[in-house]
């Protein structure tokens, strides 16, 4: 009996957690498997190895993990699959497909649009943005957020579009909203390139709270639960199921188990 187990972050701030397991409650409704569970990387409950032990008890044979994460940087690629390693160590019949996290994807950019045309009531010409992603010490993300931009361009029409990090990685969110700043940009929309609110959106709201600037300076939401972004989770739940890397077997061609 197959088994799907959705795999967030977790976030210190409970409104995250609970937003994160609202948006998975939506999305099992769009996907064909009668045991579907979700669990937290870190910082909250229940564990990936405790998700891993829900859907054996309710007599999983096979599991299909999904990591609910927006990039494939180190969660996806390490973090995550060493945490399902140990956690499915214990049951090594029971094959364990790991799927991929959003990627970039352009539905993605669309809801980044969404963000900004509901808090800018539409696309100002002279719109300035600042797009802002957690950050990772894994370079392919600069490269990740280089097709994000591209991609975002193409689909407003804005040409001063730029991105800051909130750790591990620069520029960072302060350094490039400074900088916007001092150029006197103006209308400047934040874009928080995150999927749920929490410690980090806290520090930005903070951080816009504290600016001296006659810029006009607008934070947009994060981009929570959209239906396009259930849709791309769903789409990552079917080709795991098709196409997954077996856990108990190899991961990306190395043998794990």
């Amino acid at each position: 009996m197959r088994a799907v187990l959705y795999i967030c972050h977790g976030s210190r701030v409970k409104a995250g957690q609970t937003a994160a397991l609202d948006f998975i409650k939506k999305t099992m409704l769009k996907v064909d498997a009668p045991i579907q569970e979700a669990c937290f990387l870190e910082l909250a409950e229940p564990s990936i190895e405790q998700g891993i032990t829900r859907c054996i008890e309710q007599g999983a044979t096979e599991i299909i993990a999904v990591p609910v994460l927006l990039l494939h940087a180190g969660h996806a690629k390490f973090d995550i699959p060493q945490a399902l390693e140990q956690a499915v160590a214990p049951y090594p019949g029971i094959p364990l497909y790991y799927g991929e996290p959003f990627g970039v994807h352009p539905q993605l950019v669309d809801v980044l649009v969404e963000r900004m045309q509901e808090t800018a009531g539409g696309i100002p010409d002279d719109a300035s943005i600042l797009i802002v992603g957690r950050g990772s010490s894994d370079p392919v993300v600069h490269d990740y957020f280089a097709e994000i931009i591209r991609l975002f361009k193409k689909r407003t029409g804005l040409s001063e579009v730029e991105t800051g990090f909130l750790a591990a990685c620069g520029p960072s969110f302060e350094d490039a909203l400074n900088g916007m700043i001092q150029r006197e940009a103006k209308p400047i929309f934040i874009l928080p390139y995150l999927l749920f609110t929490g410690i980090l959106m806290k520090s930005m709201e903070r951080t816009v709270r504290q600016l001296a600037t006659d810029s006009i300076v607008s934070l947009c939401p994060p981009l929570g639960y959209d239906p396009l972004i259930c849709e791309v989770l769903r789409q990552r739940v079917e080709e795991a199921t098709s196409k997954g890397v077996n856990l108990n077997v190899s991961y990306h061609g190395r043998r794990v188990v």
